[in-house]
């Protein structure tokens, strides 16, 4: 399986999970085109990426500015959806429902709205990867909104495969990875996450940004899987 002379699209591809599938779509011979909102995150992006990629600062909660990203670009193969900021957890006996909705609208709604604009311009043979998240398995106190999203976008991608046929739609399902997802904590804290986390774990360990890449590029390649959610948590759901 290889994505030779295939075009990848991956927003929220400029850091974290999106940046390692953009780099492990470009080894397999793809071309790659990433965006995000932040400029300068897409410029570090374009970096490390060979040069045939290409990258753009787009609002991905901004229907037309979506509209027009997606209007503006060639036929393509693949859409890969990675975007979210740094993980607000929230209480419930205390929630801030604005920053709930905020949630919801980039990871949720912002995926959706992409798949809408896209869907038309992806070739036949093609597909959609979407991102959700363990914790919609397994939540622990703190992430109701959180795992709402998650089981959101499950739902949403069962949906879409249906509806978009025979388009495929699947997404992966990360476990604790250790990403920028969890910039809003102290670099201590993280490594005390982390370390916490893999004593917990049967693999012994969090997840890597690679590791969650290569689920994203199995799906991309794999033509026969469709409403299909890859998990990848490293036994985080069974303990």
């Amino acid at each position: 399986m290889t994505l030779q002379n295939q075009r990848v699209v991956v927003l929220g591809g400029t850091s974290g999970i999106g940046l390692a599938t953009a780099q492990l779509a470009a080894a397999q011979g793809a071309t790659v085109i990433v965006a995000s909102s932040n400029p300068e995150s897409v410029k570090r992006a374009l970096d490390v990426l060979p040069a045939t990629a290409s990258g753009e600062a787009i609002d991905l909660t901004g229907t037309a500015a979506v509209k027009a990203f997606f209007d503006g670009l060639d036929p393509f193969d693949h859409l890969v959806y990675t975007a979210g900021e740094s993980l607000a957890l929230l209480e419930v006996a205390s929630i801030d429902l604005a920053r709930a909705r905020k949630a919801f609208e980039l990871r949720y709604f912002g995926a959706l709205g992409a798949v809408g604009a896209a869907a038309s311009k992806i070739r036949p043979g093609g597909s959609v990867v979407l991102t959700t998240g363990a914790a919609g398995d397994r939540p622990s106190p703190g992430w109701s909104v959180a795992a709402s999203i998650c089981g959101a976008v499950d739902s949403l991608v069962r949906a879409l495969a249906v509806e978009l046929a025979p388009l495929r739609v699947n997404a992966v399902k990360p476990g604790v990875v250790r990403s920028p997802l969890w910039s809003n904590m102290s670099v201590e804290d993280q490594e005390t996450l982390y370390d916490e986390t893999s004593r917990l774990l049967p693999v012994g360990r969090v997840g890597e940004v690679t590791d969650i890449a290569a689920a994203y590029v199995y799906l991309m390649n794999q033509g026969y899987a469709t409403g299909t959610i890859v998990t990848v948590d490293g036994g985080h759901v069974l303990v």
